[in-house]
């Protein structure tokens, strides 16, 4: 009977191997939400001033098969999604200490978790040294939010959710509240999380150090217990072995030009 073998894996192209993940549409000269749609294959289907909920939808898939560029360009192919990262930020907030829950809406900063990287959808993931301006980062984030709140869901519900979505988004950016704040934490807690336990998979074998660096930039305390707890036990894997000290500044191994990279990068962050 057919079932008793195992199922025998069927050859398919490589288009289909790769169907797991997205390209980040590549555009030479000045970028506009407009020139990303008409690269990317789903663009089609995020058509603009629909009563229905799906085009949306649709573009929500983009932030599961689109990867965090920092951990390839550390040659990691098969890395975490933007969706992964703000899955785990969310999960992270969910078990925010019962002293800093009392002062903060902890539900609108899992909200927050989950829309804060929304943009990248079609922006991508820029990272601190891809030469990427921070205004010019901010002009892309804005323009795909306004894109997503009004042309997507501006019509949906009577706008509400859209509306709701590019007010948390930029809340997020705009750094100013205790929420924000917290979340902006997470996130830097959920990267070094990350990065420890790509380097413990990798069994010594690479050494993503470089981004300690923003144990630097945890402000709240409740975050910086986490982050001190964490790096100890890093401190601990890599025992005698010469590692890269990212949180210890540029004698810990980083370079200047990537240390200035990351300072703007975490400008006010």
């Amino acid at each position: 009977m057919a079932g008793d073998h195992a199922r025998e894996v069927p050859k398919v192209s490589d288009a289909v191997k790769n169907l797991g993940f997205a390209a980040t549409a590549k555009i030479d000269g000045d970028w506009s939400v407009e020139r990303v749609l008409d690269q990317v294959s789903d663009g089609p289907s995020l058509a603009t001033g629909s009563t229905s909920p799906l085009p949306f939808f649709h573009l929500l898939e983009r932030l599961k098969t689109t990867q965090r560029e920092g951990w390839r360009r550390f040659g990691i192919s098969s890395c975490e999604s933007i969706s992964d990262h703000m899955y785990r930020m969310s999960i992270l907030t969910f078990m925010t200490p019962p002293a800093l829950a009392a002062r903060i809406d902890v539900n609108r900063c899992i909200k927050m978790c989950l829309i804060h990287d929304m943009a990248e959808s079609l922006v991508g993931d820029i990272t601190p040294v891809d030469g990427v301006a921070k205004p010019e980062k901010n002009r892309r984030e804005a323009a795909t939010m306004d894109f997503i709140s009004s042309g997507l869901l501006g019509n949906v519900y009577g706008g509400v959710p859209g509306r709701e979505l590019r007010e948390i988004w930029q809340e997020y950016e705009d750094s100013q509240t205790p929420e924000s704040l917290y979340v902006h934490d997470i996130d830097k807690m959920e990267l070094l999380l990350q990065m420890y336990e790509y380097e413990k998979r990798g069994n010594h074998e690479i050494d993503l150090g470089e981004f300690a660096y923003v144990a630097t930039r945890i402000t709240l305390p409740e975050v910086k217990e986490w982050a001190d707890e964490l790096l100890k036990e890093r401190e601990a894997f890599w025992s005698e072995r010469e590692h890269v000290q990212g949180n210890k500044g540029v004698d810990g191994g980083v370079e200047d030009d990537v240390r200035q990279q990351q300072n703007e990068y975490y400008e006010n962050e």
